[in-house]
């Protein structure tokens, strides 16, 4: 089964956590080193001849578009992940439409022939609170999101009882949600960011198979910054801050790599084609059943 392999694109210093440290007025004070851990990751992709989606943050597209070309000539897919890094649930409809429009244009002048369709929330920050993004997101030409996490508890984000699998809603927007298994009633993350940095690879290895096995394709995320030791350290972050964005970070290129050569992954676009090509009615029919050929987009 193909598996979604995903990058969102951003730098060191513009995570959430970091936000009352480092300011956006000052983000371009301090040391960039997205280009160089991109093309890392562009290496190693191509090391494994695989490609992904890379959700590409609006404001790197306007610093960096020859890198944003890079992404799209290699032949991976190019979607938004919004412009400043701003949570959905602290927008108001409208600065989110404009956030999302400003991306969209970015990555266009950047990259004409990327022709963006997916679009992922910093911080998987639609959230019961938010919905009413996917609405926004639709009237923009978006025709997927992968925001929403099924998780059970976490102090930031998720949504506890979301569906965990890929479904449409009623507007015709899919949703494809984070990748999450069930453990003793509670929906736990897998393969992505942190929990791929925090769990041991087996265990990684482990959920991935399970959720192959059920007829699902995994979803990974990763950022630049985590193939990243030797970024600059952020002063005066929390311990359980420091904690979340450098626990393993020199671990993750060799884990990618054993992954890729254990299982198969494709872009969002690829591994989703089949609904994504299915009719945007919003009705139960309009659902592709797990398991489903995967047609391949070239």
């Amino acid at each position: 089964m193909l598996n979604a392999l995903s990058i969102d694109v951003e730098e060191h210093f513009q995570v959430h956590a970091f936000e009352n440290l480092v300011h956006r007025r000052d983000w371009d004070a301090h040391e960039s080193r997205v280009v160089a851990n991109t093309q890392h990751i562009l290496a190693l992709f191509k090391k494994h001849n695989v490609r992904g989606t890379f959700f590409v943050l609006g404001w790197v597209a306007d610093h960096f578009p020859m890198l944003v070309q890079e992404i799209a000539q290699a032949g991976h897919e190019v979607a938004t992940h919004g412009y400043w890094h701003e949570l959905v649930y602290r927008q108001t409809p409208a600065e989110f439409a404009e956030d999302l429009q400003d991306s969209l244009e970015a990555i266009c002048r950047a990259a004409p022939q990327a022709n963006p369709i997916g679009y992922r929330a910093p911080s998987f920050s639609v959230t019961r609170e938010s919905l009413w993004a996917h609405d926004v997101l639709r009237e923009q030409g978006i025709k997927y999101d992968s925001s929403v996490f099924p998780l059970t508890v976490h102090d930031r984000y998720g949504i506890n009882d979301a569906e965990r699998f890929a479904h449409q809603l009623p507007n015709g927007l899919w949703e494809f949600p984070m990748s999450t298994v069930v453990w003793r009633k509670r929906n736990l993350p897998v393969a992505g960011g942190g929990y791929f940095r925090l769990y041991p690879l087996a265990l990684t290895r482990r959920a991935i198979r399970r959720l192959n096995n059920e007829g699902q394709p995994a979803i990974i995320y990763l950022h630049p910054w985590e193939f990243d030791p030797q970024q600059p350290r952020i002063k005066g972050a929390p311990l359980l801050t420091r904690f979340r964005h450098y626990n393993n970070i020199g671990k993750v290129t060799s884990r990618l790599d054993q992954l890729l050569q254990e299982f198969a992954f494709g872009p969002m676009c690829e591994v989703f084609a089949d609904y994504l090509g299915a009719e945007q009615n919003g009705t139960e029919e309009s659902k592709i059943e797990p398991g489903a050929t995967r047609i391949s987009v070239e």
